[in-house]
């Protein structure tokens, strides 16, 4: 943009935990503008997660949270031409742009599985991302293993 950056837009907090993180999911969860049907499946995912923290003694929220930063990649590789050839550049991921990535992830492998509601796919991808594991988990982990086989083209950043 050649003019000033814009504005970031306020994310108001969510009526049940009063967290910008659940509403900033529930907004990329949404489908057609049906907010509160998405905020219901999170809400129902929550609550079938709730089951399974109790157990560990931590509060439904947490243990989400928890998920989140296991699928948040710190790196990314971008695509830079340099002379005919491309190459595969690693760069650091902003803060902003890592929350988003990691919610994305999470919403798009939720989607992929195999269940009966979205609420259940969800709850799955919840605890196999909290247990190190899932596909959305594997994403984050490709990622890093391509910036690492090409750190050698980390001269090229932009």
């Amino acid at each position: 943009m050649r003019k000033a950056k814009p504005k970031k837009r306020v994310i108001l907090p969510d009526p049940k935990f009063g967290d910008v993180l659940v509403t900033q999911f529930v907004n990329n969860l949404m489908v057609d503008g049906k907010k509160s049907i998405a905020f219901g499946i999170l809400y129902d995912a929550l609550d079938q997660v709730a089951v399974k923290a109790e157990k560990e003694g931590k509060p439904a929220l947490e243990y989400f949270k928890k998920a989140l930063e296991n699928i948040t990649p710190s790196v990314e590789v971008k695509s830079r031409r340099v002379g005919g050839a491309t190459f595969q550049v690693p760069t650091e991921i902003r803060p902003e742009r890592k929350t988003s990535l990691s919610i994305k992830n999470m919403i798009l492998f939720s989607r992929k599985r195999s269940g009966h509601s979205m609420a259940d796919k969800l709850a799955a991808e919840i605890v196999a991302a909290y247990n190190n594991e899932g596909a959305a988990f594997k994403k984050k982990e490709d990622m890093h293993k391509m910036a690492e086989a090409n750190r050698a083209f980390a001269h090229f950043r932009f």
